[in-house]
């Protein structure tokens, strides 16, 4: 997965999501699964 500041569809099948905060581009090709946001870390205590 590429982490970007900018996130861009590559081709047809690519879909933009955004979970837990993030923005994702997800597509049946791997090579096109991006990422934009930081991952939330949860503090245990």
């Amino acid at each position: 997965m590429k982490v970007k500041s900018s996130v861009k569809k590559r081709c047809p099948k690519c879909k933009i999501v955004r979970r837990r905060g993030a923005v994702y581009v997800i597509c049946e090709n791997p090579r096109h699964k991006q990422r934009q946001g930081e991952k939330q870390r949860v503090n245990a205590g």
